[in-house]
């Protein structure tokens, strides 16, 4: 089994979750902050969608992802390994995984960054990229806009969660 996400679930999250995403990876490469609204927008279509999407037990569990994941993420905050903006998003993205999926999620994201990062770095070398998007802050710093990752890792989970879903 390729994903514990139904795909009736992840087609009811993917046109709600994919805009807010989408959001998330543009104004980090943009300004090279994560906003509190997108973090919240994602909350709320969880907590919104969820209760249709999901069964009731598997929605209430879910919310435990969400406290799991915004402990660890603000522990590597603390320690200088990750934005606060990417350990709030992160942690908003969390109910949206399958617990039987999360292995197979971190397998994607480590993929989806990788991806993330050779693809920025070659985009911020290309000048008609970069006269089409003047004054992204991220094609100026050392630092990689993880927002990119994970707004695109969100996508591509729902997306596989609605193609192969049980």
């Amino acid at each position: 089994m390729l994903t514990a996400q139904s795909a009736l679930s992840a087609w009811w999250f993917l046109p709600f979750a994919a805009p807010i995403s989408i959001w998330v990876a543009w104004s980090d490469m943009a300004t090279m902050k994560i906003t509190n609204k997108s973090v919240l927008a994602m909350l709320v279509v969880f907590a919104v969608i969820g209760l249709v999407a999901l069964p009731l037990g598997d929605y209430g569990w879910r919310w435990t992802h969400f406290a799991v994941v915004l402990v660890v993420g603000f522990v590597l905050n603390m320690g200088g390994l990750m934005g606060g903006g990417d350990a709030k998003f992160g942690a908003a993205m969390a109910p949206f995984i399958a617990r039987p999926d999360i292995v197979m999620f971190l397998y994607l994201f480590a993929a989806v960054v990788l991806a993330a990062f050779v693809t920025h770095r070659l985009a911020k070398r290309i000048s008609w990229i970069r006269a089409r998007t003047e004054g992204w802050e991220s094609w100026e710093r050392r630092d990689f806009p993880m927002g990119l990752a994970l707004g695109a890792a969100m996508i591509f989970y729902l997306l596989i969660g609605a193609i192969y879903g049980v």
